[in-house]
């Protein structure tokens, strides 16, 4: 080919990645077009990640706006999804899986892969390549070289020491003696084995991803029943705190209701009591004045009335009076003994399911450590 059709190819390619830039997110940088070797830079971005090749059609792009062979994107997901089938021509559901350059996590229909877009604009570009590398003269440096035959070109593969090596090596150099065959089959194979591993480890990360994912929602459940269950105990625990203040103050009333009418009960003897003693002290001030006269018969006119007052006034005179231990209050002791011991064997409930082990474990009579759960004594 003449270098007016190379340059009018590589133009095509070009103008076509140019186009593309905008539309198809391939990590696509314009330098390297401008780069000593544009198309092996080229080669680099249409590799599927997967497989490692350039991508083959049908070329299907992801959400995320990443590409990947149908074929890879078919193996991934089959991985993630090991129980997706189809029953004839109806798929039963979608699934899910990974994009294995980003991570982003790709939500299928029914249609599965198949339900993918095409980016036809990257098929484009595959085949403007393809055309333009099977139109360059093939150079020595692109195809690795035999170390010890350096004009040999590195044809077979040595199976006995697992090399690639020469047709020269085989004949009179180190591998003369050793089992050798076509590199190409033994190409297919290693690429069809990593590609397998590949997907292992694609589906191996996704199904890890779904176990952290799922282990953190554990945890943040475990988070939210804990305060929620905290929040109840507390909320009990005020209940009866407020029950026990609320019984608390009504016994306190009590106590204040007795004490007053006790001590209103002596407050009205004391005043009684007072009153007597004032009675008292007025007769004994007549009862001395009359002692102080001097007359006889001054003294026989008042006397015998006087004598007469005194002796009543020292018979009525019994007021009533409180009994021995009037003052004690003993009466109005509580004992909360038992409701400390209550309080102290407070525990939680066993679960429904522990109870049901416990019953199991005493109908079969099993002589390994019972799972028992009860409150402390």
């Amino acid at each position: 080919m003449d270098k007016s059709c190379t340059r009018g190819s590589g133009s095509r390619t070009e103008i076509a990645l140019r186009r593309s830039s905008s539309a198809v997110p391939m990590d696509f940088q314009p330098s390297i077009l401008r780069d000593g070797s544009p198309m092996e830079s080229l080669e680099k971005q249409l590799l599927c990640p997967i497989c490692l090749e350039m991508f083959s059609k049908p070329v299907v792009i992801l959400p995320c706006q990443h590409n990947l062979c149908r074929k890879c994107a078919n193996d991934i997901f089959q991985a993630a999804n090991p129980y997706w089938q189809s029953r004839g021509s109806s798929i039963i559901s979608g699934g899910r899986f990974r994009c294995p350059t980003c991570r982003h996590e790709v939500l299928l229909d029914r249609h599965g892969v198949y339900g993918l877009q095409r980016n036809l604009l990257v098929e484009n570009i595959i085949d403007i390549y393809k055309q333009e590398f099977s139109s360059r003269p093939l150079k020595k440096g692109e195809h690795p070289m035999c170390k010890d035959h350096e004009d040999e070109r590195i044809n077979i593969y040595c199976v006995t020491c697992e090399v690639p090596t020469c047709s020269m090596c085989k004949v009179f150099g180190a591998h003369k003696d050793c089992e050798v065959a076509p590199l190409q089959s033994i190409f297919q194979g290693q690429k069809s084995e990593l590609n397998n591993c590949i997907s292992m480890l694609v589906a191996g990360n996704d199904r890890i991803q779904t176990i952290i994912s799922q282990l953190e929602d554990s945890c943040r459940s475990t988070e939210e029943n804990s305060e929620a269950a905290k929040q109840e105990l507390c909320s009990r625990f005020d209940a009866f705190m407020a029950l026990l203040e609320e019984k608390k103050t009504e016994l306190l009333g009590r106590i204040t209701r007795e004490q007053e009418d006790k001590t209103g009960f002596v407050q009205g003897l004391i005043h009684k009591y007072k009153e007597q003693l004032e009675k008292s002290s007025r007769l004994v001030e007549t009862a001395i004045q009359a002692m102080e006269e001097t007359g006889g018969a001054a003294f026989l006119m008042n006397a015998k009335q006087l004598i007469k007052t005194i002796v009543e006034a020292s018979k009525g005179g019994k007021l009533e009076k409180i009994e021995q231990g009037y003052e004690s209050m003993d009466a109005f002791t509580v004992s909360l003994e038992h409701l400390a011991d209550a309080v102290r064997a407070l525990d939680f409930e066993p679960d429904e399911e522990d109870e049901f082990y416990e019953e199991v474990e005493e109908d079969t009579g099993d002589t390994e450590p019972e799972r028992v759960v009860a409150a402390p004594q």
